[in-house]
């Protein structure tokens, strides 16, 4: 199998697999997101549940960092701080 990593574009859709890889977890990791809301629910096209990734993205963007702020939230104290 193809991943999109050996495609010259990056895909809209992912797998479960693939969505999970994506971000740099596993997928029992990845399910738990899901089911927390932490990451989004999959599109269904027929049978098959696929992800988006630019969803998925902005999702991951808005995990707290290790400090507790969110990228948003760094982005905005940055600026803040220098107004």
């Amino acid at each position: 199998m193809r991943t999109h990593v050996d495609l010259p574009w990056a895909p809209l859709g992912l797998s479960r697999d693939e969505a999970a890889r994506h971000i740099g977890v596993g997928v029992t990791k990845f399910d738990e997101m899901v089911a927390d809301g932490a990451m989004p629910k999959p599109k269904l096209i027929g049978r098959r549940r696929i992800w988006n990734r630019l969803s998925i993205e902005a999702a991951f963007c808005d995990l707290p960092e290790e400090g507790g702020a969110n990228e948003i939230d760094a982005l905005l104290a940055r600026s803040r701080r220098s107004a």
